[in-house]
């Protein structure tokens, strides 16, 4: 099911600039853009005073169905997602089960093609003993691979284990978690006792994820593997990914991690505390720093949807992750508001680059073509976190009375709007996404 659309006289967010003009869509594809197009098609939109960008592509979720069913499922996390501009998510394999066969994978798939209301794909998780599976999985978009203490069920500690991996899983893309768990086992006695989860960044220091990365990197360049690390969070991370060749390699960064600072520890305590951790200061610069230059492909929400009650926990049995998906975007487009960056880039950074990155056809860009996955903003709303609905199920933010300007007010998915002006459109679907593997051709961005 797909729908048509004409947006009048908005802003359009092109790949290379940003032009006042109409946009069309017909049977759920972008027909025509242009300073006025003579044709329409569908509901007619006013869209003065609007920006459109293309649907944002979150490469990163963990919506846990099936799972236990106080936390996040499809529905109320795609409905999320839609409230947050984002009309594609990628969902890792850390629930329970875990999704490390062929069935849970398609099991999944099928409960998606039910209940979401954006487009959706699906992670396998590797553990080592199961790469046949990897392998003979062709609906994935690629492969979770954990480096240190990790999902039960993921544990791939040991050189000869994640190399077994690297080395046995075809053509799939490696999403990598990279943390170095000896060195974290070992920090974690140093501080053992204390109950302060403003220890979490020294104990999971910048040493414990460079070693990982580097040891990432490493094992993709002899194995001629698509590597993308997940979440970067020190500059030491971008500056030595910025020097190693990236043919095979791409790499992410999550909003926390840019806009966040170690102060969240004392404002909001075991709500801040996130795997890899927040640290703030230079690190934010530099990854900022390393995002516009192109050595970060792209930003993830990495939307981890602890309920409350787990989260205020006594640090360390506290879990680490936060909900982000609906606030990711308003967070990047205040960046814009800001000067600290332009819309081209935020679009590059949250659309264009995940669909390269994953090789999805015809998403990212506003462009003839491509499906009409589109979210209208309007830049000149400020608007404070937590003061509207909160769409997850987790029912709670990490950015507490924080204000923004550029917020969502349409979302559409194929050209049928599913979110406008804080209500979700009930019937909407989205569909399952396809990807090409990297070939040594194929531009990682």
């Amino acid at each position: 099911m797909s729908g048509s659309l004409t947006i009048r006289q908005a802003r359009l967010v092109l790949p290379d600039r940003v032009v006042t003009g109409d946009l069309l869509v017909e049977d759920g594809v972008i027909a025509a853009i242009g300073p006025s197009v003579s044709r329409s098609s569908g509901e007619e939109i006013d869209g003065t005073g609007l920006t459109v960008m293309p649907g944002v592509i979150d490469p990163q979720v963990h919506f846990r169905e099936p799972g236990h069913t106080y936390k996040e499922d499809l529905v109320s996390g795609s409905r999320a997602a839609a409230a947050g501009g984002v009309t594609s998510f990628l969902d890792m394999p850390n629930n329970n089960p875990v999704t490390t066969s062929v069935a849970r994978l398609e099991a999944k798939l099928a409960m998606a093609a039910e209940k979401s209301a954006v487009h959706y794909g699906f992670f396998i998780g590797a553990n080592g003993e199961n790469n046949d599976e990897i392998v003979a999985c062709e609906r994935t978009c690629g492969v979770k691979v954990m480096m240190g203490p990790s999902t039960a069920g993921l544990r791939l500690e040991g050189l000869e284990r994640i190399e077994h991996v690297f080395a046995g899983v075809g053509d799939k893309l490696l999403a990598v978690h990279a943390e170095d768990g000896a060195r974290i086992r070992d920090r974690q006695m140093l501080y053992e006792g204390r109950g302060s989860v403003a220890d979490h960044p020294r104990i999971r220091d910048t040493e414990a994820a460079l070693i990982a990365t580097r040891h990432a990197v490493e094992l993709s360049l002899k194995h001629g593997r698509h590597t993308h690390i997940l979440h970067l969070s020190s500059g030491e991370e971008a500056e030595y990914l910025a020097t190693v060749d990236r043919t095979h390699i791409t790499t992410e960064v999550t909003p926390h991690h840019l806009l966040m600072g170690e102060e969240a520890y004392e404002l909001i305590g075991t709500r801040a505390q996130t795997n890899p951790p927040i640290r703030g200061g230079r690190h934010r610069a530099q990854l900022l720093k390393h995002l516009r230059s192109g050595t970060i492909n792209c930003v993830a929400s990495d939307h981890a949807p602890h309920t409350i009650e787990e989260k205020d926990r006594t640090y360390p049995a506290s879990p680490s992750g936060v909900p982000n998906i609906e606030w990711s975007l308003p967070l990047m487009l205040d960046l814009v508001s800001r000067g600290e960056a332009t819309l081209c880039e935020v679009a590059r950074w949250m659309c264009e680059g995940p669909a390269q990155v994953y090789g999805i056809p015809r998403k990212g860009r506003l462009e003839v073509g491509f499906d009409a996955d589109l979210v209208l903003v309007d830049m000149k709303a400020k608007r404070t976190i937590g003061e509207d609905r909160i769409w997850t199920k987790a029912g709670w933010t990490p950015w507490p009375g924080v204000e923004l300007a550029g917020w969502p007010v349409l979302t559409a998915v194929l050209g049928q709007p599913v979110y406008r002006e804080g209500e979700i459109l009930e019937g909407v679907r989205g569909r399952e996404l396809t990807f090409s593997r990297f070939d040594g051709q194929r531009s990682l961005g």
